[in-house]
């Protein structure tokens, strides 16, 4: 990792904060590279070589996806707010200039969305500090004090909103075969699912995280189709929704129907990704294999629809979700 991918992170973030206090003033050009301690020039064109876009375009597309979710989310405790306040919380001169931005930006005007929130593909958060998509190394590798823990939970019905790949293995490589498909590149799809509402782990976060609702997961496949590695299972990357969810599915995804069942957990604490990721990766890992299932009078569950999820946000934990049925 370069020392401009970690600034450029940092700008990025300072960019939601901004939003989300509605302080204009801390999201100019100006006030940012000033923090950084460099010219506006040469932020503008650092920042234009990590993120692939200018910072003007992106602070303007962030700015639309907020108030997107502003628009779909009203009647859940914004309630009575008018498409003009909302422009105007998120940075809009007027209604008039709202409507152009949000219509030339998702096909149609807020007034239309409000009434039909069909899913639309936001701008998501730029990660210039994930790994795993540039398939860069894992740097220091630091130990981690905690432990894994491990235990057993039920899970409620549920429905599953994915793709899947039968031929990926890993993150990375996941992403690289789906950019291959039209509609099924990792910003499109991140942009949709973040455009969902309802999602069951959605505390906030942003992006391509467990903590923004999207996750990483392997499904049992339903037909039995064989993956790459000679199990009957499938790649997923998608988000959990309640089992009455009745929205809108985007055509290149898949709506799955995921039963109650039992699960074991293998989780471990918050961790820094960039010096500890690999370490951590580690540990679960060993914790998998050394579970004692016999004893336990549990095994894995491997009955068409079940799902393994993975649930990777650092402030709060890692944690691999195993379908498991209890032994006759």
């Amino acid at each position: 990792m370069s020392e401009w991918h970690r600034q450029i992170q940092f700008f990025i973030d300072e960019i939601d904060a901004g939003i989300r206090a509605q302080d204009d003033e801390a999201l100019t050009l100006a006030r940012l590279a000033q923090k950084l301690g460099y010219s506006q020039h040469y932020v503008s064109r650092k920042f234009r070589s990590i993120a692939g876009m200018s910072f003007r375009e992106y602070l303007h597309r962030r700015r639309l996806a907020f108030a997107l979710k502003a628009l779909r989310d009203a009647g859940d405790g914004i309630a009575g707010d008018t498409i003009l306040a909302i422009a105007v919380r998120y940075g809009f001169s007027s209604h008039e200039a709202f409507t152009r931005a949000f219509k030339a930006e998702y096909g149609m005007t807020p007034g239309e969305y409000r009434r039909h929130p069909v899913p639309v593909a936001l701008r998501t958060v730029i990660r210039p500090l994930d790994c795993w998509l540039m398939e860069a190394g894992q740097g220091p590798c630091s130990p981690t004090d905690s432990e894994v823990k491990t235990y057993f939970v039920t899970i409620p019905a549920h429905k599953f909103l994915h793709i899947k790949n039968y031929e990926s293995i890993g993150y990375w490589d996941f992403w690289q075969k789906q950019s291959r498909i039209p509609g099924q590149d990792c910003e499109t799809i991140c942009g949709l699912l973040e455009s969902i509402p309802g999602k069951l782990d959605d505390l906030g976060g942003s992006g391509q995280d467990s903590g923004a609702g999207q996750i990483m997961a392997f499904m049992n496949d339903p037909a039995g189709r064989i993956c790459s590695w000679g199990l009957p299972l499938a790649e997923c990357y998608g988000v959990r929704l309640p089992a009455d969810y009745a929205g809108a599915v985007p055509p290149q995804m898949l709506l799955a129907d995921v039963p109650q069942g039992e699960y074991l957990v293998f989780e471990h604490g918050p961790f820094d990704f960039e010096t500890q990721n690999a370490a951590v990766e580690q540990k679960i890992e060993a914790a998998m294999r050394s579970f004692d299932y016999e004893s336990s009078g549990y095994e894995l569950d491997l009955t068409a629809g079940r799902v393994f999820y993975f649930f990777h946000d650092t402030e709060r934990y890692w944690k691999y979700i195993r379908p498991v049925r209890r032994v006759r």
